[in-house]
């Protein structure tokens, strides 16, 4: 435990600090291990690349609560870093079962982790404003008790309800229930990402590398964004990349895809248990 405070405490400070940081997300623990030796500071999972890595869809339905935990246990004991996940709509509609999946993912040895407010039912896409309130308080209830940092999501505009107004609503309310960090997918450019930032008193998380506009990290800290995710992104990079040299493979006969392969040996050095034991 003590050591899982020490992360804790790392990965609060850099929510403190002036500038933004970004968080990259890893779907295992060999993506883990290469993104750690690149020096980031933090690693976040993400449920849309642990679904690819296991041929699901990324969806409430596909992914269990204790597939997404075991995935992040592995990333965990990968990495010397912090780690937090995404914990998708906290497994349930009841706010006491968000509060458990935020005691089960610090069990885990996650340090944080967010719950959105999405239900997964097309025809009610979003929870209602006061159950979802409801539910950040859970879990940020829970959280008090462990070393473990909160991040909220509105999802709105995930869910083809372009209402920023109610967006920012939610984010304060979710504030006010204890939420540590404050995270609203899909806004549509940089003014509304920076109206969100404003608007709260929280740290708030962006995600690039997805669907929508793109923007530096320069920009985005311009704008007052805190942490910066890239959620499925890499992982779809891996696999398009994997899809390019299949395909060359298949329709050309030839393996010139090989000349970006990572050598052999870099990826022993990445893998390397020894590694494992000298970080923890």
């Amino acid at each position: 435990m003590s050591q899982q405070i020490e992360k804790f405490e790392r990965l609060k400070a850099l929510h403190q600090r002036d500038e933004a940081f970004v968080i990259p997300n890893p779907w295992d623990a060999g993506s883990a291990r290469l993104l750690t030796s690149l020096g980031f500071e933090a690693l976040a999972t993400t449920s849309a690349g642990y679904a690819i890595s296991k041929g699901k869809r990324d969806s409430f339905a596909s992914l269990s609560r204790q597939e997404i935990l075991d995935n992040a246990a592995e990333i965990v004991a990968a990495t010397s870093l912090p780690v937090i996940a995404d914990l998708e709509d906290g497994f349930g509609p009841e706010p006491e079962t968000c509060a458990e999946t935020i005691r089960r993912a610090s069990a885990a040895g996650l340090v944080g982790g967010s719950i959105e407010d999405a239900t997964g039912d097309p025809e009610a896409p979003i929870h209602p404003f006061n159950l979802a309130v409801e539910r950040v308080q859970a879990a940020a209830e829970a959280a008090r008790e462990l070393p473990f940092l909160l991040t909220a999501r509105a999802e709105n505009f995930l869910w083809q309800r372009p209402d920023l107004d109610d967006t920012i609503r939610r984010l304060q309310a979710f504030s006010e229930a204890g939420a540590d960090v404050l995270y609203a997918p899909g806004l549509p450019g940089l003014n509304a990402i920076r109206t969100v930032c404003d608007a709260v008193d929280k740290p708030v998380n962006v995600v690039m590398g997805l669907t929508g506009p793109r923007y530096t990290v320069a920009d985005l800290a311009a704008a007052g964004v805190c942490r910066i995710s890239v959620g499925g992104s890499f992982a779809r990079a891996a696999v398009g990349a994997l899809l390019r040299a299949a395909t060359e493979v298949r329709t050309s006969g030839t393996f010139a895809y090989a000349d970006e392969a990572i050598p052999d040996a870099e990826i022993s050095r990445l893998m390397s248990q020894e590694k494992l034991d000298r970080t923890g």
